[in-house]
């Protein structure tokens, strides 16, 4: 199995993806590195798609302009070496690691894209300028890379809706496609931002899949979103687990049906890392 190549530059990239010619099925995976076995499910599941004759691209690129004065960029991992493995294995064939300067040659951006009201709740009302920085990276890799597919895991569910109502949106000629959650043997939600818990930390963590568990069964019960939402707010208040937020939405993050399908989205904080998780429920409908 041979590893992937890796150029840092636009230009490697562009030289990359002319060698391989017009007519080739391109994926991009973006990602900003520390991977771990959710981001090889994704890179397996662009294989797979283009199959043996199309390319998978990974973009590892650490972006500052999602991260707020006073987060983790500096401190966020950078794991080059490691994630080059990750993505042998997962059939990866080439890696786009840009610097900052290569992402942003002019410096700040001035021009960028606007996520619109679904950017300014859950997550959005939490990191104000988060999905605007996003949303911007996400539109300059799939412009670089000329994608004509992109992969992304449904947990990180706010982001996925946001990136795919841009590509709609801005006529962006690339699919967005979803991957489901890939999770620890607890059930935790796999994250790069798993690392920085302790092992009481961690252990807490087993939280996470517990209230969603219940949430799951609240509404597989017919019960309605208030009360699926009283229901999981109950075992992380009953473990003394702070919540941003618990909230039940529509599959595009709209109001809560009654009836039919929707999204149970929580962020909770375990020590100094919040866990995002959620998960499909079907409200109104006893199973």
């Amino acid at each position: 199995m041979s590893s992937p190549r890796v150029v840092t530059t636009r230009a490697d990239l562009i030289a990359e993806l002319d060698a391989a010619g017009p007519g080739t099925v391109r994926a991009v995976v973006p990602t900003m590195g520390a991977l771990h076995q959710g981001h090889a499910e994704l890179v397996r599941t662009a294989r797979k798609t283009v199959g043996p004759d199309g390319i998978v691209i990974v973009t590892v690129f650490v972006n500052p302009t999602q991260f707020a004065a006073g987060e983790d960029f500096d401190k966020y991992p950078r794991t080059l070496d490691a994630d080059v493995d990750i993505c042998t294995q997962a059939g990866a064939d080439l890696i786009f690691a840009p610097s900052v300067s290569q992402m942003y040659p002019n410096g700040e951006t001035t021009v960028t894209v606007n996520p619109g009201p679904l950017g300014s709740v859950l997550e959005g009302a939490v990191r104000p300028t988060h999905f605007q920085g996003v949303l911007t990276v996400v539109n300059k890799l799939f412009n670089l890379t000329r994608a004509q597919l992109s992969f992304f895991g449904e947990k990180d569910y706010q982001q996925l809706v946001l990136i795919r109502q841009m590509a709609l949106d801005l006529s962006m000629e690339v699919e967005v496609i979803g991957v489901p959650t890939v999770r620890e043997v607890d059930g935790l939600a796999m994250s790069s931002r798993n690392r920085y818990l302790s092992p009481q930390e961690r252990s807490l963590a087993e939280i996470v899949p517990t209230a969603m568990d219940a949430g799951v069964r609240a509404a597989n019960a017919g019960q309605a979103a208030s009360d699926v939402i009283a229901e999981v707010t109950q075992v992380f208040s009953a473990a003394g687990v702070e919540c941003d937020y618990v909230v039940v939405t529509d599959p595009e993050l709209g109001p809560a049906p009654a009836t039919g399908p929707g999204r149970l989205i929580i962020a909770a904080r375990i020590g100094p890392v919040r866990l995002l998780d959620n998960t499909f429920i079907n409200l109104g409908v006893r199973s």
